[in-house]
């Protein structure tokens, strides 16, 4: 277990260089969070005024869940170009752990990821966001886990598909019913029944009611539903990426 953590720290410390080498992606994903809650958020004030309470307690749970999977799921995008390079091909031939050589990377996405959420949360709390210090906490790990299952899933993807023209296509495909049917911006209450209905078979929803419900403080039947549905993304995910990583070593 000691050589596993010791050789994804190293595929860890490389991935976190690359990052720091262009500041420019740093900033931008610092930025995001923030141009989110303040540009976008104004906009559903009068649709939150119908849902009752405070309006950024009930908006930044789905900014935290929007972040988590729209930038997770794009970290593959830098694998591909490290497998062009002959990157992933220098790694197979050393003696690391192929696990060790995905977990590496999901630490960078999950520090990457928590800086963004801390920003976003910190920034909601000034604005008057109400919501207390064990929800946070509880709604921000769920989105790490839900951001590590997302970002295991599109490494697992890259070297699947090897190719950018591909991968990004597939991507879209997934994130268009995830973010319509998911709640992440408009509460699913305001739809149709039968769009009610069909949204109660899409996973990413009741780990956006999860992290909304941990801010709230509302520890009821849809918590837990969460948190399975996050733990079971997390683990497939995993499991998928690190036999992709395998196969690789064939």
């Amino acid at each position: 277990m000691s050589t596993f953590f010791r050789e994804s720290w190293i595929v860890f410390n490389r991935q976190l260089r690359m990052n720091l080498r262009n500041p420019a992606w740093v900033i931008i994903g610092m930025l995001q969070p923030v141009l989110y809650l303040l540009l976008f958020g104004p906009l559903l004030e009068p649709v939150i005024a119908q849902l009752g309470g405070n309006k950024y307690t009930w908006f930044v749970p789905g900014m935290l869940v929007q972040l988590g999977i729209f930038g997770a799921f794009f970290a593959g995008f830098s694998l591909i170009g490290e497998w062009r390079e002959g990157v992933i091909e220098a790694e197979r031939v050393t003696p690391a752990h192929r696990s060790a050589l995905l977990f590496g990377r999901l630490y960078r996405d999950l520090l990457q990821l928590l800086v963004q959420a801390l920003i976003l949360v910190v920034l909601g709390l000034v604005l008057g966001m109400d919501a207390s210090f064990g929800g946070i906490v509880l709604g921000v790990v769920l989105t790490l886990m839900l951001g590590g299952a997302c970002a295991a899933a599109s490494n697992a993807l890259a070297l699947t598909t090897k190719s950018e023209d591909v991968m990004a296509p597939v991507i879209n495909l997934v994130m268009m019913p995830v973010l319509l049917l998911s709640g992440i911006l408009l509460p699913m209450t305001f739809g149709k029944e039968w769009l009610q209905r069909l949204s109660d078979f899409m996973p990413i929803k009741h780990v956006v009611d999860a992290v909304r419900a941990a801010f709230f403080g509302d520890y009821d039947s849809s918590m837990l539903w969460g948190v399975g549905w996050t733990v079971a993304l997390f683990a497939l995910a995993v499991w998928w990426g690190t036999s992709v990583f395998k196969k690789e070593n064939a």
